[in-house]
């Protein structure tokens, strides 16, 4: 043990700290005591910054569970969306930022081209939600269909769907890409009824509302939907350019295919 080493805390104290599971004050706790001499803290004062350092770890450890269950598929921030570049007002843009609309079970709708920004303001937006004490979980429209058909294996697609709206907000994105079949749409439909009113839902698509029946095959469940999803939403609508092909360009790509 070196000069500069704090001396180790009795055993029992670190057993204790153990059972407890008070991780952070066993770490902390040789080098405050150490701190809490030299500067003649006060049991109080020892005791405080003990408890929240406790605390502060704690909440840094389930911010990055909540952060891994979510499974996003990339790292992106509000801070660094280009609010001035986009087609989405500002203050549309920061009413979504304040989280409010999750406090009140409402919905966002995205809607849009490829590249207008509605992937970046989803991750974003359930980033900022997880470091504000929100579970949420990502899907694309196919991983959560498909999440919801192994539900049909052994008659479990309720309970998949109750354990997804444990979540405080679930994203689907890329809804559209892909038709769905009866069965899919059914089960969509399902879930959407089921999170109406009791948790948020952020929707990702490029196709308009009125061209749902597109990737709906039934006009009554593109209606259904529709009427339970909109009741109480955000609807955004992006457009312009993609920014993905600004960026190629910039880089000086050629021979760029769009679809």
């Amino acid at each position: 043990m070196t000069a500069t080493t704090p001396p180790p805390l009795a055993a029992d104290l670190t057993e204790g700290l153990k059972r407890l599971k008070m991780a952070a004050m066993r770490r902390l706790a040789p080098e405050l005591l150490v701190t809490a001499k030299t500067l003649r803290w006060n049991p109080e004062e020892f005791l405080r910054t003990l408890i929240e350092a406790e605390i502060t770890s704690r909440d840094e450890s389930n911010a990055r569970t909540r952060l891994r269950q979510a499974t996003f598929p990339v790292t992106k921030r509000l801070e660094d969306f280009d609010v001035a570049g986009s087609s989405i007002p500002v203050a549309t843009f920061d009413y979504l930022a304040s989280l409010e609309w999750i406090r009140a079970a409402e919905n966002v709708c995205m809607i849009g081209p490829a590249g207008t920004g509605k992937s970046h303001m989803l991750v974003a937006i359930g980033i900022a939600a997880v470091e504000h004490g929100h579970r949420v979980r990502y899907f694309t429209a196919a991983e959560l269909v498909e999440t919801l058909y192994r539900g049909l294996a052994d008659n479990s697609v309720g309970r998949v769907i109750d354990t997804l709206l444990r979540n405080d907000l679930v994203l689907v994105d890329e809804l559209g890409f892909a038709p769905l079949d009866d069965t899919g749409a059914q089960l969509l439909f399902r879930f959407v009824a089921a999170a109406y009113e009791r948790r948020s839902l952020g929707i990702g698509s490029h196709w308009p509302f009125e061209s749902w029946g597109r990737f709906l095959p039934e006009h009554t469940t593109a209606v259904s939907m529709l009427d339970r999803l909109l009741h109480h939403c955000h609807t955004v609508v992006t457009d312009g350019e993609s920014y993905r092909m600004k960026q190629a360009r910039g880089r000086g790509g050629t021979n760029i295919k769009t679809s």
